[in-house]
């Protein structure tokens, strides 16, 4: 049976796991009595907090197929190594394996044709030296280079705004508590927990940060699955980290000329993290700013170096994607993929997450053909560089499903949709979130299609997740109310129409910005049930205040703008002002043709429109 050691993780109930990767080490002459596995952990422990040991191949086997939203470090003994490894390499939630033996030369035949690999080692220092880089990496790759769909980190912003900023508390009670929970938890090593008690006030926050301690992934990982009781014990720390951060931005932002660069602390500069932070804050112009420094910083770099260089140029993209300015952020997306095409080989799997995001922003400027030949490039290199049924799959498929709904392609976006899905159930929990999100676009294909009853099925669904995954006020249940209320706006339930889509916008008035794009949507569809239901100058006033977001919030020839140019036009008609109605579908149908398919449903419709006002004309 598995020996567990006193930091380690028991196996019949996982403990809470308080960062974004853990260690197990499997070997079955484990024994923790002896003093060399005893000093070998504490060195591990100073790397990695968690750390769960076994003799049994099979109960290491099962523990790892328990593990959901964490990456899996793996030592393992070389007679073990190469029975079970060949086996569970396949594992998406394995990352990365290191074989720990007394003789090399004996395992290399059989390691040297696994990936995940990282190396066959005699002594535990050099592989302490491999997990601080692998760990560094592993917390990295878990803040998803793209920005797009459900945002995790919603929560931060909204705890920041509502809760930690405003409150003013004990330090020396916070920071105790902090220790006694991780020390509970054994989320750090005796040493550091005893150093943090002892000298948080003697350190910036920042050195806490970005320095090798469990604090950066503890709180990325409690942001990233929203975990509120690691939010909680840690908001005194969010606190500082903000108010040293707005004290660094005001003095780089002082009349006195400095050419003091910003603290750097055993190599890492911060500006980085600093504009990792801002951007989810929502604070998109300080991001720019300290992103830019990161940049300026990075630009002169050593080969070596060439990826971070690259993550500076991903950042601004995606702060730039954020705010809706397209046409940058698809800048800094190509220049950060022609370093990493330097940097990287031809396969690795940040090329294929840096042609999503740039297929991302090809979908969001209406540039559909694009946007799928992106897509498709970065499910190629997924194919080559990822085990089958890896959860980038799911991304990849779900992001083709969108372009071929964007572009009328129902069939073909229906069978994306579903090959996603199926990948995320064997992937996830089944209250993930992003569950909820293929349910979503499975309704709004069936919506399109005009199959109302499995579209508000798929959408209700979606809807019973996100409640359960989500806080209250975040984006996508608003989202979800508002393609229920699109169902029954079209099944002429106008009251519960209504009621769905009130709902929505009652939540994106407190999450979202004043111009956000969501805004024109929601405004629009509460007008089409006024339009339906023959109010029609309610229709018209919410369908102008739709495109007035709209002008702001999308690029000119963008689709969504065209669709406001129809709705005010249909309105016109059925108030008996052709001359208008003609006008606007006409500025409707010159933004279509040029950001649609020729044979997209809404180009032939448009065409019919406007022979039809002609007539009444």
């Amino acid at each position: 049976m598995a020996t567990i050691n006193s930091s380690a993780v028991s196996p019949e109930r996982m403990r809470p796991i308080l960062e974004n990767c853990l260690l197990i080490w499997l070997d079955a002459d484990f024994d923790e009595s002896k003093n060399d596995y005893k000093q070998s952990i504490q060195q591990l422990r100073n790397v990695i907090a968690t750390i769960t040991t076994f003799t049994d191949a099979d109960q290491c086997v099962d523990y790892l197929s328990d593990i959901k939203d964490e990456k899996v470090l793996m030592i393992v003994s070389g007679s073990l190594g190469q029975h079970v490894i060949p086996e569970i390499q396949a594992c998406p939630q394995l990352d990365s394996v290191y074989v720990f033996c007394d003789n090399q030369s004996m395992h290399e035949q059989w390691a040297k044709i696994i990936p995940k690999v990282k190396g066959i080692y005699t002594q535990v220092q050099p592989i302490c030296k491999a997990l601080q880089i692998d760990r560094k990496h592993c917390d990295r790759s878990m803040i998803s280079m793209s920005f797009r769909g459900i945002d995790p980190l919603f929560m931060y912003t909204q705890l920041l705004k509502e809760a930690f900023l405003e409150i003013e508390d004990d330090d020396v009670t916070s920071i105790k508590e902090l220790v006694d929970y991780c020390r509970l938890h054994n989320a750090a090593s005796p040493t550091t927990l005893e150093m943090l008690e002892r000298e948080y006030r003697h350190h910036p926050p920042s050195w806490w940060y970005t320095g090798p301690f469990f604090i950066y992934s503890m709180l990325n990982h409690g942001l990233r699955l929203m975990n509120v009781d690691i939010i909680m014990r840690m908001g005194f720390f969010i606190r500082h980290l903000h108010k040293h951060i707005e004290k660094l931005h005001g003095e780089q932002q002082s009349d006195e000329p400095t050419n003091r660069p910003l603290t750097v602390f055993r190599g890492q500069a911060y500006n980085h993290y600093l504009g990792w932070l801002y951007s989810d804050m929502g604070e998109y112009a300080k991001a720019i700013i300290f992103y830019e420094k990161s940049l300026k910083t990075r630009e002169n770099t050593t080969p070596q170096n060439l990826p971070d260089l690259a993550a500076s140029y991903n950042g601004i993209g995606s702060v730039y994607d954020s705010m809706g300015e397209y046409s940058k952020a698809l800048s800094s997306y190509e220049q950060s993929l022609e370093i990493m095409k330097i940097a990287l080989p031809p396969n690795h799997h940040d090329l294929a997450v840096s042609y999503n995001n740039i297929g991302e922003v090809y979908r969001s400027m209406g540039e559909y053909s694009k946007a799928l030949s992106s897509h498709e490039r970065s499910l190629k290199i997924r194919k080559i560089a990822l085990p089958p049924n890896h959860p980038d799959f799911a991304q990849s498929y779900n992001n083709i499903g969108n372009v071929y709904c964007n572009t009328g392609e129902y069939s073909k976006a229906l069978s994306s949709y579903e090959r996603s899905l199926e990948i995320k159930k064997i992937a996830l929990p089944p209250n993930h979130p992003n569950l909820a999100a293929s349910y979503n676009n499975i309704g709004l294909v069936y919506d399109n299609m005009g199959e109302y009853s499995k579209a508000l099925s798929s959408y209700e669904r979606s809807l019973e997740i996100r409640k359960i995954a989500l806080p209250p006020n975040h984006p996508d249940l608003a989202t979800s109310y508002n393609n229920i209320g699109m169902v029954y706006d079209e099944m002429g339930e106008y009251s519960k129409a209504l009621s769905s889509y009130g709902r929505s916008l009652e939540i994106r008035k407190i999450a979202l910005t004043p111009n956000h794009p969501d805004f024109a949507q929601s405004y629009s569809n509460i007008g089409s049930v006024y339009d339906n239901m023959g109010e029609y100058s309610k229709a018209l006033s919410l369908y102008e205040r739709s495109l007035e977001i709209d002008k702001k919030a999308v690029p000119p020839n963008h689709p969504d703008l065209a669709s406001s140019y129809n709705n005010i036009a249909v309105v016109c008609n059925n108030m008996g002002e052709y001359s208008k109605a003609l006008q606007y579908y006409e500025k409707a149908q010159e933004i279509w043709k040029k950001s649609l398919p020729s044979n997209h449903p809404h180009i032939a419709l448009v065409k019919n429109n406007i022979a039809g006002v002609k007539k009444k004309m």
